[in-house]
């Protein structure tokens, strides 16, 4: 059977989000149920306060970044569902990064489109950009600055790194895996990128001694910590995004710092969601949490996102995607849409993976899915049933971490080492010309 194109998979998967699109606005119009997700509407009303000349934080439970409402202005100028179309486009920009990044890691085209389907076909995926969900967007900045970083283009992936941990402050768990890929012997951002073809990893074993294999390249790494690609990097981003802070503050003060930033970090969210902390959280909100109980929840992403780093950040696919992975399954608050903050980057390593979809693929997703659902049953008796099942949720949750993290190993230990960049001295060696 001949492969599906790239061309006709773009087609039909912009169709099918103008016609979820429609059918998500009759569906609010006639139905009880919305198809909208709420946060469109909060969205929606921040951007027609600030087209009023108002702050966007007037309007409850709006804490993003002023960017957001700005780009929606539209919705109450032209039409409602302007910033649907907005982060669909933004979901198909990520079909199309994807692939960029792929074809630039020399992966066949056919493995690259089917790479591409996992993201542009996912019914989660193009759901919450038709529904009204901002996140296809962040997705798209963080593949375009990997997209950047891989091109050599060292101030474009720096600006917009700045630009994205303003508009979600999540990605700067990536900061630390992007200044160890800017070594200065296997990053030149003033040549032609050495890239590791996909083709020349297949069928080798991983080295036996993971120590050698991962950990020394980075503490030898840490030598040239203050590097000027390094500093060039930390100096823009950093310039970026404390400008976009600066501009949203001066406009609109200690709102924009308590909603869209410092509420992030002490959050303390009562009602029932993923996270293992809920529950803790729920019997004890009467009792007013200090600030440093508050971070403390942090200590364990921190540790994991520490050694994940140091395992595997010449990876840099491979190790976003486990940060993602383990920040979501370890945070405070896990709702279904910080899923999508992975589901772009899973794509991207599923050409290094080992993993059989018939055997050990399935299995992870039925794990994963299966312990999804169990939750989901639970939610469902304490929230349209009015069941008291608060403790047996708490349990699931406890169940859906341990899925999370039997995924993960079980993808680790499947996926096959590939650095993103050739280091520099090896080349230099044996083909001198080509740096030329």
């Amino acid at each position: 059977m001949k492969p599906v194109g790239f061309g006709s998979l773009l087609v039909f998967s912009m169709l099918l989000r103008i016609v979820l699109i429609v059918y998500g606005e009759w569906q609010d119009a006639h139905m009880e149920v919305r198809y909208t997700d709420v946060d469109y509407i909060v969205f929606s009303d921040a951007a027609a306060l600030m087209a009023s000349g108002e702050s966007p934080y007037k309007r409850t439970t709006y804490r993003y970044s002023p960017l957001l409402a700005l780009l929606l202005i539209p919705n109450s100028i032209f039409h409602r569902s302007w910033g649907k179309i907005l982060f669909s486009a933004s979901d198909l920009l990520v079909g199309l990064f994807i692939r960029a990044i792929l074809k630039q890691r020399k992966v066949p085209e056919e493995i690259c489109t089917y790479s591409v389907m996992v993201w542009l076909l996912n019914p989660f995926t193009f759901t919450i950009g038709t529904r009204g969900n901002c996140e296809p967007i962040a997705c798209a900045m963080i593949l375009w600055i990997i997209i950047s970083l891989m091109k050599g283009n060292l101030l474009q992936a720096a600006f917009w790194y700045g630009l994205v941990v303003h508009f979600r402050i999540y990605p700067i768990i990536y900061a630390l895996p992007i200044v160890l890929v800017l070594d200065p012997q296997i990053f030149q951002s003033d040549r032609k990128p050495l890239l590791q073809e996909w083709s020349a990893d297949q069928g080798k074993t991983p080295p036996s001694n993971t120590k050698e294999r991962f950990c020394f390249r980075h503490f030898a790494a840490l030598r040239n910590l203050f590097s000027s690609q390094r500093i060039t990097f930390a100096l823009v981003s950093g310039g970026v995004f404390l400008a976009c802070n600066a501009v949203s503050y001066y406009f609109y003060g200690q709102e924009f710092l308590h909603e869209a930033l410092l509420y992030h970090l002490t959050r303390t969210d009562p009602r029932h969601n993923f996270s293992i902390y809920f529950y803790h959280i729920y019997l004890h909100y009467e009792h007013q949490f200090s600030v440093l109980e508050k971070l403390i929840s942090f200590l364990p992403q921190f540790v994991v996102q520490f050694v994940l780093v140091f395992c595997f950040g010449q990876d840099l696919p491979f190790c976003v995607f486990l940060q993602t992975v383990a920040f979501v399954a370890f945070n405070k608050v896990i709702t279904a849409q910080y899923f999508v903050w992975f589901y772009c980057l899973l794509p991207l390593i599923l050409p290094w993976s080992r993993m059989k979809l018939k055997w050990e693929g399935l299995l992870c997703i039925l794990v994963w899915i299966g312990a999804q659902t169990h939750w989901l049953l639970w939610g469902y008796l304490l929230e349209f049933k009015g069941i008291n099942v608060f403790l047996q949720l708490w349990m699931s949750s406890l169940l859906f971490l341990a899925a999370n993290t039997f995924v993960l190993v079980r993808i680790i230990r499947c996926h096959r080492f590939s650095p993103l960049f050739k280091r520099l001295e090896s080349t230099i060696s044996k083909k001198p010309a080509k740096l030329d």
